[in-house]
């Protein structure tokens, strides 16, 4: 991309930034809380830009300035000076525009949101829900490093151990932009506990990453909602299985399901599975969206086919394989203890070649 293109699109920017500042000191806008939560996510996603922009002026305004002294110094030690100021100036203002072309190159609009993990044991049977359970210990294991914070909202626990299923919100920075490469079948290669000659299994469990909706992303009528109340089960004291506190919304034009029964008190309940409920609505229509960038993105297969196998963990070999980006490294320990950001990072670098070669910068 030509440099003044850049700087073209970049004054563009700094322009409507400048204009996005004002309106947000406007007491009309101020007053109407959907558009200035709107307008202010708006704002903030622009910062970075115009902050990188303003250093990368200021880099091109040194070059040029250190290359003049090269072209009309007559003195040999400033020149020298100048020689050494255009070595280290060149290669940093290339690598200021390269981030400047991803930071122009339009974001999944879903990415600062929080998420909904869901973990489901699939082919398998018991070892299905074994792994489940596994997936499920690195992911918080995972969150714990990154800071987030998360709570279960839905289980069924497996017949020896693990979880057929589990449900938790997960709360933090960009945890979506983050948690949404993990989307897909996780299979796995091992002896199961319940095996007596030794023989190696495969089974699988599926993850699920959703994108939590905003207030404002989908109105949902308590009108559609069918609500059930019934006991809660599993830990939590006597007063867990006695008390009718565990909820189960229905949305009856879609007919999705959901239900909460971590906490004790109905109301908070009610509320929890409510968010979810309005997730599950909101992503019914963001599929579409993943549908249509997954037919020119093929390197993150799952982004638009939650059904499809991404990671094998062999743990014979002890090795973890991405198969999107044939990721393979031998460190299946410490990954099940969650270190997994090296593949997550691996996976970001992949999408945003990918995301280059879609735009014309």
């Amino acid at each position: 991309m030509e440099e003044n293109t850049i700087l073209n699109r970049l004054d563009g920017l700094k322009i409507k930034y400048e204009e996005l500042g004002g309106k947000l000191t406007d007491p009309e806008i101020i007053a109407d809380v959907k558009t200035f939560i709107e307008l202010n996510k708006e704002y903030k996603e622009l910062e970075p830009i115009i902050e990188t922009s303003e250093r990368y002026r200021k880099a091109l305004k040194d070059l040029q300035d250190a290359k003049d002294i090269l072209a009309t110094e007559k003195d040999e030690e400033f020149r020298e000076m100048a020689r050494l100021e255009v070595s280290e100036l060149e290669p940093l203002t290339e690598k200021m525009e390269e981030e400047i072309k991803l930071l122009l190159i339009p974001k999944d609009p879903q990415d600062g949101k929080n998420a909904v993990l869901e973990i489901r044991g699939g082919t398998g049977g018991d070892e299905a829900a074994l792994f489940a359970g596994d997936l499920f210990r690195m992911y918080t294991k995972y969150l714990d490093q990154k800071g987030w914070k998360y709570e279960v909202t839905s289980f069924s626990e497996g017949a020896v151990g693990g979880y057929k299923e589990v449900i938790m919100k997960v709360t933090g920075q960009s945890v979506y932009g983050t948690l949404k490469y993990e989307s897909g079948v996780h299979r796995v290669q091992r002896v199961p506990v319940t095996e007596t000659q030794g023989r190696v299994h495969t089974s699988a469990a599926s993850v699920a990453v959703l994108p939590e909706a905003d207030e404002f992303d989908v109105e949902v009528s308590w009108n559609d909602i069918r609500k059930d109340i019934f006991c809660a089960s599993g830990p939590g004291g006597q007063s867990v299985n006695t008390t009718y506190s565990a909820i189960r919304l229905t949305h009856i034009p879609t007919g999705i399901v959901v239900q909460c029964q971590d906490q004790k008190s109905q109301i908070k309940n009610t509320e929890k599975a409510y968010e979810e409920l309005r997730t599950r609505i909101f992503n019914l229509e963001y599929q579409k969206y993943l549908d249509e960038i997954a037919s020119k993105r093929k390197t993150l297969v799952s982004t638009g086919d939650r059904s499809a196998k991404i990671r094998t963990y062999n743990y014979p070999q002890g090795r973890i394989t991405d198969h999107r980006i044939n990721y393979t490294i031998y460190n299946l320990a410490a990954f099940m203890d969650g270190d997994i950001q090296d593949c997550i990072d691996h996976l970001i670098v992949a999408e945003n070649a990918e995301r280059l070669k879609e735009s014309e910068l």
